[in-house]
Order: C-alpha cells, then structure tokens, then sequence
C-alpha cells in the first residue's frame, strides 16, 4: 500500500478537528436538526424533483424551460438547472442553509423555491463557482455572464460579462480580482481551447498564455484549480494575488492518454480524474499536486459511467461502472475497496448523451440514479449495502444533493439572515458533470 501523502493527511487532520468542534458546541436546549434534500433533473423531460433524502418523499417539482445539468453551490444553498438545449440557467433556492458561529452551526429549513432569477444565453455548458461568484460559459456567444449567488437567491442579480475572444467551448473562472479565460485554438475556433489567460477586471492581459492544448474539464479543491489538459493538469494557486499558474505534466509511468474530466477532494486535497488511454474508459487517476509522484491510475473492471468524491468521509469516493456495480474507491490507498451491484448494465456504446446513471452523496447514504428504471438506489454509506430504492418519475438523470446536521434554536433565526454567501461554507457540496464529456466539440 503506498503511503498516505502528508498533505492528505494533514488535511483529514483538520477536518476531524472541526468536525469534533461543531459536534461539542450545542447547548443543552438546543436541537440538532439533520436534513438533505436531493435535486434529481429528468433525462428529457424539463422538470426538477426535489426529494427528501431522510424519508424518501416528493417535497417538489419545479418546472423549467428545458432539460437540465444541476450543479450546487458550495454553500448548499442554491441549485442551478443548466439547460444548455433552452438557453437558460435557472437559480433553485434549497431551502436549507447554514449560519456559521465559528463553534458550531445553526441550521434553518424551509421550502425550497424557484428564485426568479434566470441567466440567459446561446448554449450554456460549463458553469464554475469560485467563492460565492458564478460563472456561466455559452459556447455559441464564446462570452462567460458572472454573478453572485447571494444576489441570485436574492431574485435579482448585476451580470459582469467576460468575453473569450471567439465562440468555442470554453470556461471562465472568476478568480478574485482576476478571471481565468479559456484561449480559444487561433486557427479553429470549434476545437478545444489551447490555454488559460489571466486577465483583471478591464479585460487586460497578465502575464503570458498558459499553454493547455484541448483543455477540457476543470475543478477546485482547498486553496488549489485544475485544468485537464492533453499534456497535463494546469494547477492554480493564488499566490500573491495574483493567481499563478503552473503545469503539472502527466507521469511518464500513465499510459499515453489525458484526463477530460476532474472533481475536486474535500476534506483532503486532491483531484479526481477519469483517464482515456490506452485502456479506454476503463480506469481513474488520482492527483495530489503536493506530492513528488502526483499521478496513481486506478483501473476499472469495465468502463467507468460516473464518479463522485464522498465530502463526508473524506478518503473514499465512488465510481459506476457500465457492468452496473457501483465502487468505492479508498484515495488514501488508492485501490477499489468494495463494489456493489446496483443495476442492468449501462454500455457507454451509443450516443453520450444516453440516459446513464448519475451518483451523489446524501449523508450517511449515496445515491445513484438509474434512468431506465425510473428509481434511485440509496446505499449505506458505512457498510457500503443497498438499503432503500426511491421511486422517481420519468427519467432520473442527473443529481446532486444538499444538507447536513446543525443547531436548531427555538428563538428567531431571522437575524442570521444576513451573512455573506462570498464567504466558503464548510458543508458538503458535489457537482454533476455531464458536460464533461469524453469528446472534443
């Protein structure tokens, strides 16, 4: 078994700590509150579910304008619906949020709702948060529309926009005072991006061009920003301010290939990437910038479909497989530890965009759509054991899920109302990727 990465360690270190620090801060009259909700978005159908993830029910149905990809915010308090086909983003308030006393956590559940707030555009693909401000990129304008989350809870937001120089799929990151622009390629726009600009908020150029050729896919974790590239990850930091960029180049020891997907740790700092090389879809890289051998491929019995990092027990993640098993994969060792069998086999033969089974974790559960059969499949986190299906109309597609444990007081929380969603939350968040897909466009 290799050895744990010190910055891994390290980061499980502290998230134990915390953890161990809001568990002990209730007092005696208070409550502790547990509540998840998942988001579950139909396959072809426009229309979002929102289910209890604890009892199983139907909470609400929201209507949308056309199907979508749903993505949460780091602070749980918002959904967005990304309806690339109706050339829209829809803002969905949770109805579960967390107000931050340092010691512990108060927790305020209510309905959930559509905000009102919508931002339009020609395509809308992928969609980037990066404390608390938004960034939706529309692959046919090459122009990225940035707002705040507060504001967009709020039913009402300012629209910064960004261009990139050319339509062509792309992504805008804003980065504090500066925003990451995808470099469209010079001589063909439709390929993938060949780099990263850093420019400030006048549109101005810093530095040279980060050279990333078919740049596709890109995630956070901790204080770190990835980009996959074809030569490589290119991995941000802040710096003095500025972000600094540099290029991290795949181990001689992978096979030829490129990663076109990523997910961020939490908890621990690494990234999570799917590999295409020689062996096809059927294995998973591991990266832990920090480390001298930042780069540990993990193989898959089958092509993989889906994966997702566990936000609460930080060493595992999960990954499904077209065979139908659903595995958990231990990051710290860097091996599959279990597998489970969930459903009828899902080739990804055929079109990408088929119906296929979408994962996320709900507390001490993970879920795991299954399209065709109209259900989700809930699974024990801990003894990694199917213990529930939930029924869902139509076709469940992607999901993500909301919630945790907090304090709930008996007196008025109305005063709480009125922190600030720029700040990052220490709560669990994932994002579906079903845009990051394993072709060039």
């Amino acid at each position: 078994m290799r050895r744990t990465p010190l910055s891994l360690a390290v980061s499980l270190l502290a998230a134990g700590l915390a953890a161990g620090l809001a568990a002990g801060s209730a007092h005696a009259d208070d409550e502790e509150l547990t509540a998840w909700r998942l988001f579950v978005a139909d396959h072809s159908d426009p229309v979002v579910h929102v289910i209890d993830a604890v009892e199983g029910e139907l909470l609400e149905s929201f209507d949308l304008r056309g199907a979508a990809s749903l993505y949460r915010s780091h602070s749980g308090e918002a959904v967005y619906a990304v309806q690339g086909s109706a050339d829209a983003v829809t803002t969905i308030a949770t109805g579960i949020a967390f107000h931050d006393h340092g010691d512990h956590a108060d927790i305020e559940v209510t309905a959930p709702r559509l905000t009102g707030t919508e931002i339009d555009g020609d395509y809308p693909v992928h969609f980037v948060e990066h404390h608390g401000h938004w960034a939706t990129f529309f692959d046919n304008e090459g122009v990225a529309r940035i707002f705040r989350e507060r504001d967009a809870l709020a039913g009402s937001v300012e629209l910064r926009e960004v261009d990139a120089g050319a339509p062509h799929h792309g992504v805008v990151v804003p980065y504090g005072d500066y925003d990451l622009v995808s470099e469209p390629h010079p001589e063909a726009p439709s390929n993938l991006p060949v780099g990263i600009r850093v420019q400030d908020r006048d549109g101005t150029q810093v530095g040279e061009l980060a050279e990333c050729p078919d740049l596709h896919g890109e995630a956070a974790t901790g204080n770190l920003m990835a980009f996959a590239c074809e030569t490589g990850l290119l991995i941000v930091r802040s710096g003095d301010g500025t972000p600094s960029i540099e290029h991290l180049p795949y181990a001689d020891t992978l096979p030829e290939g490129k990663a076109t997907t990523l997910v961020g740790g939490r908890g621990l700092q690494y990234f999570m990437g799917n590999y295409l090389g020689s062996n096809g879809q059927s294995a998973v890289v591991l990266i832990d910038p920090n480390e001298d051998e930042a780069f540990r491929q993990v193989e898959l019995p089958t092509r993989r479909v889906h994966f997702a990092v566990d936000p609460i027990r930080a060493r595992y993640a999960y990954v499904f497989t077209e065979d139908g098993q659903l595995h958990r994969l231990d990051v710290l060792a860097g091996e599959i530890s279990q597998s489970l069998r969930l459903t009828d086999p899902y080739s990804m033969d055929g079109h990408w965009r088929d119906p296929r089974p979408r994962v996320t974790v709900a507390g001490e559960h993970v879920f795991v759509t299954d399209p065709l059969e109209g259900k989700l499949h809930r699974v024990d986190a801990v003894s990694f054991e199917k213990v529930g299906e939930v029924e869902v109309a139509g076709t469940p597609f992607s999901i993500v899920a909301v919630g945790g444990t907090g304090v709930a007081h008996d007196h008025d929380q109305d005063q709480d109302h009125d922190h600030d969603h720029d700040h990052d939350h220490d709560h669990d968040h994932d994002h579906d990727h079903d845009h990051d897909h394993d072709h060039s466009h």
